[in-house]
């Protein structure tokens, strides 16, 4: 039976040691001047324009990470500060001020969805990956259009400057090691392009 397809973005479930995530995050500040939807599950790294800056000097502001070869991510939106004209509105519309949720914490493992650009195989954990936004995003649902590249445009490999680093397959009902599997991982390239740990291959 062949995997699902929907993307949701980043899905953080647990810490490294294998303890639960508790929901812990930190607000942080959508500029009004910044032109890009966000949506829970994007992936985001601090903003570089000063115009972008929260003027009150309280939270860091931020901006949708690409999530490609040689980009920072920071953290993972996981919920929006509510809209009180609009209750319902679950993401962050383009061009206007919101307060972000964002799982800030380095030991998190996140759950995203392969793009179905390649052909997975096992000895993907332990590699390095990258990001591919297949949509912007879901005006309905509120979540995020990214997923894991499984080859569309970057090879799953040892490469240190990609910002992920696969943990490997998630055990979940009706997931299997193939296109459009739910991938477990760890943020690679947290505090600089760099990267933290280069992918192990392995031999036969």
């Amino acid at each position: 039976m062949a995997n699902p397809t929907g993307a949701f973005g980043f899905r953080p479930v647990r810490h490294q040691n294998g303890s639960p995530w508790n929901g812990a995050c930190v607000p942080c500040y959508c500029a009004a001047g910044y032109a890009t939807g966000l949506y829970i599950g994007d992936p985001i790294t601090a903003s570089l324009v000063n115009a972008d800056k929260d003027a009150t000097g309280h939270y860091l502001s931020i901006v949708k990470s690409a999530g490609t070869d040689g980009t920072i991510i920071r953290g993972v939106i996981v919920a929006f500060a509510p809209n009180p004209t609009n209750l319902e509105l679950k993401y962050r519309v383009a061009s206007t001020e919101r307060i972000a949720y964002v799982c800030m914490d380095q030991t998190v493992i996140y759950q995203i969805r392969g793009d179905g650009g390649g052909t997975p195989v096992d000895n993907w954990v332990g590699y390095n990956a990258s990001c591919i936004a297949t949509t912007a995003g879901s005006a309905v649902t509120g979540l995020s259009g990214m997923m894991l590249d499984e080859g569309t445009t970057d090879t799953v490999t040892e490469d240190i400057t990609n910002p992920l680093l696969i943990v490997g397959l998630a055990n979940t009902p009706d997931n299997e090691l193939g296109d459009n599997a739910i991938w477990e991982v760890s943020l690679n390239t947290y505090f600089n392009a760099a990267g933290l740990v280069l992918g192990v291959s392995t031999t036969s």
